[in-house]
């Protein structure tokens, strides 16, 4: 072998699903401490690759070497075996074991033929301490935050004595404070001799703590590149062209209120909201974890219930509580979980594209099949979804195409007043822009959009006023010239420590733990996984 710190050596990898190539002669190398980020847009076989190497799927053409040595991973045991462990986005973990038996589920130690449980819990101990998480081994993962769920799934990683490990856009639904402490934990592997793929669409955090890039585009290795490369190399080598504006906001003439929200409350989540919304304008809502957007904006829609206030679409007032009057007014929400809460995973592109607009589209109990499958050929056509046809099932779609059918369906609606809680998170900077040029066109046509982000550039960027909540109140509003991110973080911040808000939606407990911040149990949490919703 030429580099004795090599680790893992792919060689011309190739992986072919009917109609699809998702890999078609990828080279990628891991050495031992370092941390090698994998870039590319969403469907570019990132996800391919990993499962590869995990023993999720099987090559059909290329070489896998270990050590030197090539190897084959017919599943998860042979990945095992060879020391490489994955930590996927939808994190493995069963809601209601403990921390301790989610660490070595399958491989419990033994005493007497039994669960040694006194020895199984020491050893998690000992994980967790390793990984910096001060929580019980006996404590069920449903009662962790998503930093702690984070956590527990590299210390089971650990138990395998993984020397590679995969980490999929582990940083996706964190917030800052717990980035810092993933980083700190990904630092202090890689000084113990762990070599680490780290897969990110954030590239700000490619600098900061990787050693060399890897680009896939189209299924193919296109470049490898040090991790100092500049932002805007890193965005060429993965589209394939240059991306002069990250955020192309096109501002129309603002229009009459579509959307007016009164004195909305629901007591201890949020209090005494009240803003519009015009024809041609986004408004964006930022603010730290736990300050109530997403639970406004879906009792806006009428998916969560509230005490007081009122909701009105063009002057009409919309039925609490009532998702059916919020369609029929012309509302629509795309949720921050799409696979949850957005899509039906084991449908087809159709079928997900026509949900909105299938009731419309029946008469006398019979579907419009021929009208519903012209109007979804043509959005998919328009929005550009990558796939292998109308028929294919949703969930093999990269999660930017994924993303698209979920907005997709609500164009077809005609909807008046669309709400965009998170839209562009774990997608690719590419797939971003097309969303952004998206929101310009509907804008353009006289709809209101209403964005709650956590990616205060994007907030900024895309906004024509910026609301800013802290502990369930609007803490204030600021126009497109007066939003920076020091405006926006002295009105979030300022505002936490006042003592007369409601308790944090999200930590009933009133911790102030980062790793606490969201709420195991909330519908809306994405920890939520889709085994948990029989998906």
């Amino acid at each position: 072998m030429s580099n004795p710190d090599e680790l893992l050596r792919i060689e011309g990898l190739r992986k072919t699903f009917p109609g699809v190539v998702a890999l078609d002669g990828v080279d990628f190398d891991l050495r031992r401490g370092e941390v090698h980020v994998l870039l590319g847009e969403n469907g570019a076989g990132k996800s391919t690759l990993i499962k590869m190497l995990s023993g999720a799927y099987r090559p059909d053409a290329g070489r896998i070497l270990a050590d030197g040595r090539e190897v084959r991973i017919h599943g998860a045991q042979d990945a095992e075996r060879l020391g490489i462990a994955t930590i996927y986005q939808e994190f493995n973990l069963v809601p209601d074991l403990t921390v301790a038996e989610n660490i070595f589920l399958g491989r419990q130690p033994r005493r007497l033929g039994m669960i040694d449980r006194k020895r199984m819990e020491a050893d998690a101990e000992v994980l967790l301490r390793r990984v910096g998480l001060t929580v019980s081994p006996r404590a069920r993962v449903r009662e962790l935050g998503i930093a702690r769920l984070q956590m527990v799934e590299i210390a089971k990683a650990l138990s395998l004595d993984a020397r590679v490990l995969i980490m999929d856009e582990p940083t996706a639904v964190l917030t800052s404070e717990e980035v810092d402490k993933l980083f700190a934990i990904v630092r202090t592997l890689r000084a113990d001799g762990v070599g680490i793929v780290f897969i990110t669409h954030h590239l700000e955090e490619i600098a900061a703590l990787g050693d060399r890039v890897t680009v896939i585009r189209d299924g193919r290795s296109v470049g490898q590149v040090p991790a100092s490369t500049p932002e805007d190399e890193l965005v060429r080598l993965m589209v394939g062209r240059s991306i002069e504006q990250q955020y192309p906001r096109e501002r129309p003439d603002r229009g009459p209120a579509l959307l007016t929200v009164e004195g909305l409350t629901r007591d201890g989540v949020f209090h005494d909201v009240s803003f519009q919304v015009h024809a041609g304008e986004v408004v964006g809502i930022a603010g730290l974890v736990g300050a109530g957007r997403t639970e406004v904006v879906r009792a806006v829609f009428g998916a969560d219930p509230y005490d007081r206030g009122a909701v009105h679409v063009e002057g009409r007032a919309l039925r609490r509580h009532d998702v059916n009057a919020a369609l029929a007014a012309g509302v629509g929400l795309v949720p921050e979980d799409r696979k949850g809460q957005g899509l039906v995973l084991d449908q087809t592109v159709e079928e997900n594209l026509g949900l909105v607009t299938l009731r419309a589209a029946t008469r006398a109990g019979l579907v419009d099949r021929k009208g519903q499958h012209e109007a979804a050929e043509r959005i998919a056509r328009q929005l550009g979804v990558r796939m292998a046809g109308l028929g294919q099932q949703v969930r093999t779609l990269s999660g930017g195409n994924q993303q698209k059918v979920v907005i997709g369906k609500w164009l077809l609606a005609d909807t008046r007043v669309l709400i965009l809680d998170e839209p562009t998170r774990g997608i690719d900077v590419g797939a971003k822009v097309e969303i952004y040029q998206l929101v310009n066109r509907l804008t353009a046509v006289g709809a209101a959009v209403l964005m709650v982000s956590s990616d205060l550039p994007e907030v900024l960027g895309m906004s024509d006023r910026v609301l800013v909540m802290a502990q369930g109140r609007i803490a204030g509003e600021l126009s497109a010239d007066e939003a920076t991110q020091d405006s926006v973080m002295a009105l979030a911040v300022g505002s936490a420590s006042a003592t007369d808000t409601p308790a944090d939606p999200a930590d009933p407990t009133g911790s102030t733990d980062p790793t606490d911040s969201i709420d195991p149990t909330d519908p809306t949490d994405p920890t939520d996984k889709e085994a948990a919703r029989g998906h």
